[in-house]
């Protein structure tokens, strides 16, 4: 059994939608909590204007019975309710007599974009072909799935959460949290990170970058706990759990680095100082680490500590104040257009790495556990535990 899924729709098109694979039959599924995770993936102080037009909420089309999966696929969509501005633009059918400005055609690529480089790809000299689907906007439907996903982990006890550690270069160095402390950030925050001083400072750098017409990036960090043991393999270099990670989290627009653990933190100490000891709990009969430097994964099978995970964001690539670019038709030597745009978007990127998190973990516990249905995929699990407990 795999968990899988696709997205498909524009920036400024009608909708998001996506089709899921794989979840068992008999999950109960929460709407409310799907919409709450789109809702978190809205927030965070540095936004652009398109979170006032977006109010994202998840409608299922199919796959979902009486509040229960049936096994078969799900099909959800979420409605892009700026569509109505650019009905013309985004037409599905021909329009004819379309002038430059109501066309929106794009034709300065911006630095750091998909612009420039899918233009040449896909042989297109209106980039906005480009824009609409490399924007982050898809991010949305990915959100959804991911709750999906975390509805499934959770019948399992599996939680994932996420933080911001480190945005615009505020603080030094990247905060470290306990599972307890980023738990106890509350949701409506302005950018979830456990430091206030540290955010406060970070609010203050996001005003002043927003007056130079400038952009920020940062680094999130992904905390799933109660990760059972085995998920992953280390038989082939494409079943390793941190390369799923890191891929997943790396097809986050504008995430630039992964880590896994401390692994960066790692790369400059002794091996002495950097792996986690072993040790035994005799009266829970279980194998312990002493420490948690390599992030949950060893060899690319999870141990069975928090999996924590860390994208590096680059600074939004639309400027306010735009670079220097050309334009595609007459290479004329122009600035970059704008587009509407954030500030920076660290905190929400966390949410959309927790998602990302999830699908690869339901993929794994999937393939692992199998069975067509919940109770199946249940029963195998527990027998699963209690080989654990006799090793």
């Amino acid at each position: 059994m795999i968990f899988r899924f696709t997205t498909a729709g524009e920036s400024h098109g009608k909708a998001l939608m996506a089709v899921i694979e794989g979840l068992p039959a008999g999950l109960k599924i929460d709407q409310d909590f799907i919409n709450l995770q789109l809702w978190r993936r809205q927030q965070g102080y540095g936004r652009g204007h398109r979170m006032k037009i977006e109010s994202d909420k998840v409608e299922i089309v199919s796959g979902i019975r009486h509040g229960f999966t049936l096994g078969s696929p799900i099909a959800l969509m979420i409605e892009n309710k700026d569509f109505t501005n650019w009905q013309e633009v985004m037409s599905v059918q021909e329009v004819d007599n379309l002038d430059e400005k109501r066309a929106r055609r794009l034709k300065r690529p911006r630095p750091g974009h998909a612009d420039l480089a899918g233009g040449q790809k896909f042989q297109t000299h209106d980039l906005r072909d480009i824009l609409e689907r490399s924007s982050a906007r898809e991010t949305a439907a990915r959100v959804a799935v991911g709750a999906f996903a975390k509805l499934l982990l959770k019948v399992f006890d599996i939680e994932i959460i996420s933080h911001v550690i480190m945005l615009g270069g505020i603080p030094d160095s990247p905060i470290l949290a306990s599972w307890e402390e980023i738990l106890k950030i509350q949701e409506d925050t302005e950018l979830r990170c456990v430091d206030k001083e540290a955010s406060q400072k970070m609010l203050e750098h996001i005003d002043k970058t927003k007056e130079s017409g400038d952009t920020l990036g940062g680094i999130f960090e992904v905390v799933a706990k109660n990760i059972p043991i085995g998920l992953g393999s280390h038989t082939q270099w494409d079943l390793r759990l941190d390369g799923l990670l890191a891929q997943s989290i790396m097809a986050i627009q504008a995430v630039k680095a992964v880590e896994i653990g401390e692994g960066m933190e790692g790369a400059r100490l002794a091996g002495s100082k950097f792996h986690d000891e072993i040790g035994y709990n005799k009266e829970k009969k279980h194998f312990t680490r002493l420490t948690n430097h390599a992030g949950g994964v060893e060899g690319g099978i999870s141990n069975g500590e928090e999996i924590r995970v860390r994208g590096y964001l680059k600074p939004i690539s639309t400027l306010r104040k735009p670079l220097q670019s050309v334009d595609v038709d007459t290479k004329e030597i122009s600035v970059a257009a704008f587009e509407r745009s954030d500030i920076t978007a660290v905190a929400a990127a966390g949410v959309i790495g927790e998602a990302a998190v999830a699908t690869v973990l339901a993929d794994l516990m999937r393939k692992k556990f199998g069975g067509d249905s919940l109770k199946e995929m249940k029963a195998n699990f527990l027998n699963y535990k209690k080989d654990l407990i006799n090793y």
